[in-house]
């Protein structure tokens, strides 16, 4: 079991983490990761020390802000002590000089790479070469106090890490509350619902940037897939990669038709397919400046889990730019299926390495589901 940094300013757990193995006797609530915890090591210990963090260093110099007092002064004129009478307090403001480079508010910590186990899944996430890791993910499991109910997402954010990290911290909350007022086969419309709650809410906090999400429910016995963006979900079955979503992108005949449809228009740069010449993907939550076009509906699938069923993989687009479905199926597969002690980390890890081997310059975040886990 991996060690979450609780102060992370990145690792926001809605409820207490389950990151140290609680009992599902002991409590009803669901075991809740959310965000992107820095883990510097492996260890099953939750006493292990944080390492330090790494801040960014922008070059800015600062002069203190400072307050000039003149205090009173004595002085002697033909023998007469004249005594002057303290002035008031000069507030003299004093500007930062910045080299072309904006102070930031706060410094954030550099999360190189983040490694998480828990019971039927594991992740694995490394930052890109492009700067802060952008990725989110979410783990909630024992839902309802049933171990067999789970919800896990990754998002993959863009234009900054905000509205990642808010899906990952209110999307589960909204589905699960649009559910419990659908009958169950009404599960896609809760899905959608879900969704787009979440991106209603995180419009009003006005920030810019959005995220990329992919995310399955196990709830009755059924897998129920979403994706909105390049996000995807595969699965094995039986060793045969099933691409449970489609990637939302401007150059899907049906995705670049509705945009136009709308006013917008979708044209390359680069051999990359855009709308507006701005975003590389058609749907997610934020982008509130092309908000008109890119919108937050998901595509939903359902699926009864069956014992040929293996793992489903989720993952963002680093990962899939660079290894095709069956071939992260059967690297996967060995080391997930048909032996004592599987180790799904392992498996992301080797995934990850090597979408970096073949190039992948982005973030790339790989969980893997054990499906098994979650038969009725």
């Amino acid at each position: 079991m991996s060690v979450a940094i609780l102060n992370s300013p990145i690792f926001s757990p809605r409820v207490s983490s389950s990151l140290c193995k609680s009992s599902a006797s002991i409590t009803k609530s669901p075991r809740v990761l959310h965000g992107l915890p820095p883990t510097p090591s492996r260890s099953s210990s939750s006493s292990s020390s944080p390492l330090p963090p790494s801040p960014s260093t922008p070059s800015t110099v600062r002069f203190n802000k400072q307050i000039s007092t003149i205090k009173e002064v004595s002085c002697s004129l033909n023998g007469t002590v004249l005594k002057r009478k303290r002035p008031a307090r000069i507030d003299i403001p004093v500007m930062s000089l910045s080299f072309g480079v904006d102070t930031p508010r706060a410094v954030e910590k550099v999360v190189d790479v983040v490694e998480v186990e828990g019971d039927g899944y594991a992740l694995y996430c490394k930052r890109g070469r492009r700067g802060l890791m952008e990725d989110r993910y979410s783990a909630v499991v024992d839902v309802h106090g049933d171990s067999r109910q789970a919800f896990f997402g990754v998002f993959d954010g863009h234009g900054g890490a905000k509205a990642a990290q808010f899906a990952a911290n209110h999307l589960d909350r909204h589905i699960m509350d649009q559910s419990r007022k659908r009958c169950a086969d009404e599960i896609v419309e809760a899905v959608r619902d879900g969704y787009l709650t979440t991106d209603a809410e995180f419009f009003k906090q006005g920030v810019e940037g959005g995220t990329c999400c992919v995310t399955a429910l196990i709830q009755e016995g059924n897998l129920v897939v979403s994706n909105a963006g390049d996000c995807r979900a595969v699965m094995s079955r039986g060793g045969i990669a099933e691409a449970l979503t489609s990637d939302h992108r401007p150059c899907r005949e049906d995705e670049k038709q509705r945009i136009e449809t709308l006013g917008g228009y979708v044209d390359s740069h680069h051999n990359v397919w855009r709308v507006q010449g701005s975003l590389a993907v058609s749907r997610g939550i934020g982008d509130r400046h092309l908000k008109q076009w890119i919108i937050a509906e998901p595509e939903t699938k359902v699926l009864k889990i069956e014992h040929d069923c293996e793992f489903v993989i989720l993952a963002s687009d680093g990962l899939w730019d660079k290894v095709n479905n069956q071939e992260a199926a059967d690297m996967v597969r060995p080391l997930c299926t048909g032996i004592e002690k599987p180790k799904p980390f392992f498996a992301c890890k080797k995934l990850v390495d090597l979408a970096v081997k073949r190039g992948s310059t982005d973030d790339i975040s790989v969980m893997i589901v054990q499906l098994g886990n979650f038969l009725s």
